[in-house]
């Protein structure tokens, strides 16, 4: 059995599934994956500049500037001017935003508690047991 093969094989599909029901169940708009992460590092840590999103979520600053772009025309997120640097701006979640981002995550967790509750006792042991080693994985991937 290759463990890090399987899970690899199954990540994947695991987050496209939960987020297609969770969509289907509440109503939701398709917002991308790289989306909603940037909602989440605003509304966890906002309001940020683009170099610190960038370096919280892994990717290029001109990968959130495009982001940004577009979650700004579609009232996802502000920009402001930086009260510590003229020169840059800062980012944050709007209201609106948040109502979503709220939503996404209680469908996300009543889709898994359904999918859950369907699984034999077992399984769903197994997947509590396992939580905090999958918790120790991703910190020691740095997420």
């Amino acid at each position: 059995m290759d463990t890090a093969a399987d899970l690899s094989r199954l990540l994947g599909p695991l987050r496209r599934a939960v987020l297609r029901s969770t969509r289907a169940a509440e109503g939701l708009p398709d917002l991308p994956d790289a989306q909603i992460e940037l909602l989440r590092a605003l509304s966890a840590d906002g309001p940020l500049g683009t170099r610190a999103v960038a370096e919280r979520l892994r990717v290029s600053p001109s990968t959130v500037s495009n982001l940004v772009r577009t979650m700004t025309a579609a009232g996802l997120v502000e920009r402001h001017s930086s009260t510590t640097d003229l020169r840059t701006v800062d980012l944050s979640v709007t209201p609106g935003a948040l109502e979503l981002l709220e939503r996404y995550d209680r469908a996300g967790r009543e889709t898994l508690e359904q999918a859950m509750d369907k699984l034999p006792p077992g399984d769903r042991d197994t997947l509590t047991a396992a939580m905090p080693a999958l918790a120790r994985l991703v910190s020691t991937l740095g997420g």
